[in-house]
């Protein structure tokens, strides 16, 4: 079974439907970002992050577009919405997990934690000895799902559960749900990438010949 590479431009979309999201998207996400670019007091900064942002905002809608993402999709805001648990996911199990399947390329959700807010997040696995795993934003675990440089993060299992807080941006203050916070557009990237048949194995894609 073959799929289009969602990194690449759609010129042509298999229907209007598929057109009109991709503009409602790529809308949401040059609002949320054009917000975020204005506090930017570094101007090199600046420059680089304005220079890439068409890119990455097409690569993100195109990927969400073209993705599986089990959950309902707020176009005009850009995000995915699921029930939220009223109380943070536990890690557990993650020994036997991360043992087995620290694969590269593997996108894993995890638990931020501080003073007084919790949120899940996603990430990837981007390099793997015999134990311990690199995530490519949150640094170095062991195959516990503990950090091993000081972060105030650890890692969870991938579920069905658990992917949904990451994809949803699910977050608590003291135990309690608070408003979903809304995903980087790597983060929505990377959600769009999940393999929902296999959470234990990355989503190869498959280029047309």
């Amino acid at each position: 079974m073959t799929a289009s590479d969602p990194f690449q431009q759609v010129d042509i979309w298999q229907s209007d439907a598929q057109r009109v999201l991709y503009a409602q998207l790529c809308n949401a996400f040059y609002a949320r970002e054009i917000g975020q670019l204005v506090v930017e007091v570094n101007e090199q900064r600046l420059r680089k992050r304005l220079k890439s942002l068409p890119y990455y905002i097409e690569r993100a809608a195109t990927a969400v577009v073209n993705g599986q993402v089990p959950f309902q999709l707020d176009p005009h805001n850009g995000c995915w919405l699921d029930k939220q648990k009223a109380q943070p996911p536990k890690a557990k199990n993650n020994d036997d997990f991360y043992q087995t399947h620290k694969n590269v390329g593997l996108i894993v959700p995890l638990l931020l934690n501080s003073a007084n807010q919790t949120r899940v997040a996603i990430d990837s696995i981007d390099q793997v000895s015999d134990n311990k795993l690199h995530c490519n934003e949150h640094g170095w675990f062991d195959c516990q799902g503990q950090p091993l440089e000081g972060q105030s993060v650890v890692l969870l299992t991938p579920t069905k559960a658990t992917m949904a807080a990451a994809c949803c941006g699910h977050q608590w203050s003291f135990d309690k749900r608070t408003t979903p916070r809304t995903l980087s557009l790597r983060e929505m990237l990377l959600a769009g990438n999940i393999n929902w048949r296999n959470l234990k194995r990355p989503h190869v894609r498959v280029k047309k010949i």
